[in-house]
C-alpha cells in the first residue's frame, strides 16, 4: 500500500511540473544566455545570444507607453531570404558603387571632400559599406581600402576613448558609427590587440555618457538623449559584445526603457521623450535599438513596424524629397530584415528598386548635406544585406 501511495504521488507531482512548465510564460525564459536563435548563414563569429535580456515590464511613463505580447519566436530573414533578393541589375549597382567609394578615399584614410570629407563616423560606414561585400583588412578586393579606414580610425581616438576628428562638432553620432565599426573588425578578427585596447576605451565612453533617462546625445555627456543618437550607441554596444566585450545588462535595460518611453499611441517614434510627433527614420531607430537590444517579440516591435510600412516615404521620393533619406532606409532596412517573413518580403522589393533607380552615372548616390560618400556608404550598407557578411545583421 505504502508503494502504491508514493507511485501516485511521484506521477502528481509530475503532471503538475510538466503543466507548470507548458503553461510558463515564454518571457519568464528570455535570460540573457538562454535564448537560441537560429545558426548563422555565414561563417562569421556571431553569438547566438541577445544583447541583453528585455525589460521585464512596459514603460510607465510616456506617450502611447506599451504594453507586452509574447509571442512564438520568429526568425528574420538571415536563414530565410525573399524570393530572387540579389538581381542582375542589383549586383552591377553594387559593384559600379564599390568602384566609386574606393575612388573617393583620401591618402589619409578618410573619404570624400568638403565640410564631411574627414569625418571618421562617415569612414566607418564606408568601410562598413567594403566589409559588407566580404572584404578585411587586408583581405578581399578592397582589402586594403578596409585597412587604411582601420588605421584612419584608430589614428583619431583620443585619452578619453572619443573617436573624432578634431574639428568634429557633436561627434557621439561618429563615435557609434566608428564604434561598430571596431565591433564588426574585432569580431572578425580577434587577434589584432590594438582594435582591441580602442575598442574598450570607446565602449567605456559610451557607458559613461549613458544620462539618467537611458539614452545618449551628441555630446559624451551624461546630460541629454535622443532617439537618433541613441541607436548609434546601441548598436554599437551590441557589435563589441557579438566581439565578446562585456556590456553591463543594466545598461541595456536602460536603453530599452528609454527608447519605449520615445514611442507614440500611432506606433512611430519621436525625436525624445518629450511629447513630439513621429517620423519613419527615427521610428525606424526606435525599433532598430530594441532589436539590437535583443527585444525580437514586443508590442512596441509590431507597433513600430506597421508605422514604417505605412509612413516611409512615396516610393520614388528619395533624399532631395525627404529629410534624412538614407539615415531612414539604413535602419529601416535592418528593422524589416530582423523582422523577416512578408515584411521583408514586401520591404526589400520596394527599396532595392528605389535605391538602384536613385544612383547616379559616375555609381553614386547624393546627399546634399552630408556628401556622396555618406550616401553611398549607406546605400551599399543596405543593398549587401542579402549577402549576409556583417554579424551586426544576425539575431
Amino acid at each position: 500500500m505504502r508503494m502504491t501511495i508514493n507511485i501516485i504521488t511521484s506521477v502528481v507531482a509530475l503532471v503538475v511540473a510538466l503543466a507548470v512548465a507548458v503553461n510558463a510564460p515564454a518571457g519568464a525564459q528570455a535570460v540573457a544566455g538562454e535564448q537560441t536563435a537560429p545558426p548563422p548563414v555565414t561563417p562569421a563569429t556571431t553569438p547566438s545570444t541577445p544583447a541583453s535580456t528585455p525589460a521585464s515590464s512596459p514603460p510607465t511613463t510616456g506617450e502611447g507607453a506599451p504594453s507586452i505580447t509574447v509571442k512564438p519566436f520568429q526568425t528574420g530573414a538571415e536563414n530565410k531570404p525573399a524570393k530572387d533578393e540579389i538581381t542582375e541589375s542589383l549586383s552591377r549597382s553594387v559593384e559600379h558603387a564599390l568602384v566609386y567609394l574606393a575612388s573617393t578615399q583620401n591618402e589619409d584614410g578618410s573619404f570624400g571632400r568638403g565640410r564631411y570629407g574627414r569625418h571618421v563616423g562617415i569612414a566607418a560606414l564606408c568601410g562598413l559599406a567594403f566589409m559588407a561585400d566580404g572584404n578585411l583588412p587586408s583581405r578581399g578586393r578592397y582589402g586594403e581600402h578596409v585597412s587604411r579606414t582601420l588605421d584612419y580610425v584608430l589614428s583619431n581616438t583620443s585619452e578619453s576613448g572619443l573617436l573624432a576628428a578634431e574639428s568634429t562638432t557633436g561627434p557621439m553620432y561618429g563615435h557609434g558609427f566608428a564604434t561598430l565599426f571596431l565591433g564588426e573588425v574585432y569580431g572578425m578578427n580577434p587577434d589584432d590587440s590594438r582594435v582591441r585596447d580602442v575598442l574598450v576605451r570607446a565602449i567605456d565612453l559610451i557607458l559613461n555618457s549613458q544620462n539618467d533617462e537611458g539614452g545618449w546625445r551628441y555630446n559624451p555627456v551624461p546630460y541629454d538623449a535622443d532617439v537618433s543618437v541613441t541607436i548609434c550607441e546601441v548598436m554599437a554596444l551590441r557589435s563589441a559584445r557579438n566581439a565578446g566585450i562585456k556590456i553591463p545588462k543594466e545598461t541595456i535595460d536602460r536603453a530599452v526603457r528609454y527608447v519605449r518611453d520615445c514611442q507614440n499611441a500611432d506606433g512611430g517614434f519621436r525625436y525624445m521623450r518629450q511629447p513630439g510627433t513621429s517620423a519613419w527614420p527615427r521610428t525606424a531607430a526606435g525599433v532598430a535599438s530594441l532589436f539590437y537590444a535583443g527585444v525580437y517579440e514586443d508590442d512596441s516591435i509590431e507597433r513600430g513596424l506597421e508605422y514604417l510600412l505605412a509612413n516611409a516615404g512615396a516610393a520614388g521620393a528619395g533624399p532631395q524629397l525627404q529629410a534624412h533619406y538614407f539615415y531612414g532606409q539604413y535602419y529601416a532596412t535592418q528593422t524589416m530584415y530582423l523582422a523577416g517573413g512578408a515584411r521583408w518580403d514586401e520591404w526589400w522589393s520596394r527599396v532595392r528598386e528605389e535605391l538602384i533607380a536613385m544612383q547616379t552615372d559616375d555609381g553614386s548616390w547624393v546627399d546634399h548635406q552630408a556628401g556622396n560618400a555618406y550616401a553611398t556608404a549607406m546605400a551599399l550598407i543596405v543593398l549587401q544585406m542579402p549577402n549576409r557578411y556583417l554579424p551586426i545583421f544576425q539575431r
